[in-house]
């Protein structure tokens, strides 16, 4: 790994990713960019025209292919642009690309709505039609949400209220990112250090308690001296959502949410009651914390700080590599041939460079071959990503490879979820490896710590938003007091008794930018539940339960996501995932305890 951050230039080029795969060089891009308006115009030409099935036929087969070609062009550019931001040839290539993505959405905007302005016996013969059998799928899913969709009329005129319904997200992204300033906070040793928006949790996890005190004050205070403001803009939002909802026919806004995707909204309260019923399992962890910390009294800006000394441990990439090798081991043998082919044939941007982007993702299109984008350090972190996204990037591949275009992209529900069983097989294997206490606390407490973070917090956040909601539709008003006291309540519900009360924590609700999208934090809970259940199956279960995994990576967008997951092994329809997966962390916290104990803590 280079001491210092280089230009790409000096990268060795087997540790970049081989974008040759999707275009030979920049000039093949440059020729091919072209053919994106033939096929726009192509599939512009159905308008007025889908109204039986050749027509609707040839319009999927044309709009498929242009989104395949569409996906090349846009993905080769933006990883391009990841490799180096300030490049002004990869900036050019990026913004063109977007431009003729915007461009090509509004032209084939018309189809969707004029399929479903179809009398609904026709939509039905449309799906049972054998002409097109191959996206019966997505017309049996147009046929469901026939009763939502208006008249051509009020949908253009909804359309035409979309940026007035993405004002109060604006308004609120506005005011902390350029307009909102913080106090500086002295530390321990009385220096001033700055506190941001951007820095904040990074302060937060800082063993200084000082310093965690007086950011967590400063950056509160700020956010208290505009809390009207955060409270206006909150509810427009939810007022946006709920008259939507309204016009819509749907019995709330968060019905309307979690439409998309077809969940009921049990899957939602079952999480909420379930996460609830676990609560004394967090108020043991809380109580660790506190202990392990050694304080009189755990205050809000003690909920992230470092139970243990961080880890020391460094890794060369190749180390990384044969880790992540031996962690998917029990995806089977097929599953480890595809990861170790991935990584010997460069589907990895491995470490940073000046201009390169930060932090990692995976990517890539159905044509393609996935990529991973990473900013290898040699931290167990660094290790930990790499599992995380060639789970992604596992799911991808093994959806292309199953299902035909129209099919091959999963949904946000599931997307999380091969990331994080791949992660959760890693920390396992390295809690099998590992009898020392000291070593074995600092794992136990990241892996604590995912869930405290995805499972405890986003259920507390999704119950705030049910209940922000729900007040408004009501009829009762989204005041600053209001939401205040609803989010303060909440953490004291799901911190317990050990937890200090500082002012400052109702008023966090202003700080998440999620709230803005609403009902989609639920999916993070739901998600990382279902991933432990998964991964503890395919541990202690075997083959059936790593069968049914596999298929369910290869599965994409071709079933609803909880029918996805059901084949799995894990009905969201019953409380049952989440019961699992809060009983491993209990498992979890009993092991940290056991652990405590031995380091006389």
């Amino acid at each position: 790994m280079p001491d210092t951050l280089q230009e790409r230039s000096q990268i060795d080029p087997q540790y970049t990713w081989d974008l040759t795969r999707l275009f030979a060089n920049d000039a093949a891009w440059e020729q091919a960019l072209p053919e994106l308006d033939a096929l726009v115009a192509q599939a512009a030409a159905f308008a007025g025209r889908l109204t039986d099935a050749p027509a609707v036929l040839q319009y999927f087969e044309t709009s498929t292919a242009l989104a395949r070609k569409l996906s090349d062009l846009y993905c080769y550019a933006s990883m391009r642009r990841s490799e180096d931001t300030r490049a002004e040839a990869a900036q050019s290539m990026y913004a063109r690309i977007s431009a003729k993505y915007a461009a090509a959405a509004a032209a084939l905007s018309f189809a969707e709505p004029e399929i479903l302005s179809l009398p609904e016996e026709t939509l039905r013969a449309l799906a049972g039609d054998e002409r097109l059998a191959a996206y019966r799928f997505a017309l049996q899913d147009l046929v469901r949400r026939k009763p939502h969709t208006l008249s051509a009329p009020e949908e253009k005129l909804l359309a035409a209220f979309g940026e007035v319904a993405g004002a109060p997200a604006e308004i609120a992204d506005c005011l902390q990112d350029a307009d909102l300033v913080f106090d500086p906070a002295p530390d321990s040793a009385g220096q001033s250090r700055e506190v941001t928006g951007s820095n904040y949790i990074l302060l937060q996890t800082s063993p200084d308690r000082t310093l965690r005190e007086n950011s967590f004050r400063s950056f509160y205070k700020g956010y208290r001296q505009h809390i009207n403001t955060f409270a206006a803009a909150y509810a427009g939002a939810v007022k946006a959502a709920t008259a939507e909802a309204a016009a819509r026919h749907y019995p709330s806004s968060r019905a309307m949410a979690m439409a998309g995707e077809n969940v009921p909204e049990q899957v939602y309260d079952n999480l909420v009651a379930a996460v609830r019923a676990h609560l004394p399992a967090m108020y043991r962890y809380v109580a660790l914390r506190k202990r392990l910390l050694g304080v009189d009294e755990l205050h809000y800006y003690d909920v992230y700080a470092p139970l243990t000394g961080r880890s020391t441990a460094r890794y060369t990439y190749d180390q990384a590599q044969q880790m992540v090798l031996k962690a998917v081991a029990p995806l089977g043998e097929d599953y480890v041939r595809e990861v170790r082919r991935g990584l010997a044939q460069r589907w990895v941007d491995v470490y940073p460079n000046k201009g390169k982007s930060g932090g990692a993702y995976s990517t890539g299109t159905y044509d393609s071959e996935p990529y991973i984008l990473m900013n290898f350090t040699g931290t167990l972190d660094s290790v930990s990503t790499l599992a995380h996204e060639m789970g992604h990037s596992m799911h991808s591949l093994l959806s292309n490879r199953s299902q035909p275009p129209q099919y091959a992209d999963y949904t946000l529900f599931v997307a999380e979820v091969a990331s994080t069983v791949n992660e959760n097989l890693m920390i396992e294997q390295l809690l099998k490896d590992e009898q020392d206490p000291a070593a074995r606390l600092v794992l136990l407490n990241q892996y604590l710590e995912n869930f405290k973070g995805t499972v405890y917090r986003q259920t507390m956040f999704a119950e705030f938003e049910r209940e922000a909601h729900a007040m408004r539709e009501r009829g009762e008003a989204l005041s600053p007091a209001a939401l205040n006291a609803l989010y303060g309540g909440l953490v004291r519900d799901y911190f317990g008794p050990d937890l200090a009360r500082d002012e400052e924590y109702a008023l966090e609700w202003a700080r998440i930018p999620h709230f803005y999208r609403p009902f989609y934090v639920y999916k993070y809970a739901t998600g990382y539940s279902s991933a432990v259940a998964l991964s503890e199956a395919i541990l202690h279960e075997g083959e059936p339960a790593r069968r049914r995994y596999l298929e369910f990576l290869s599965m994409g967008g071709s079933a609803y996501p909880l029918d996805e997951l059901r084949h799995a092994g894990v009905d969201l329809t019953t409380p049952a995932p989440i019961d699992a997966a809060l009983a491993k962390f209990d498992r979890l916290l009993a092991d940290a305890e056991r652990c405590a104990a031995a380091l006389g803590r």
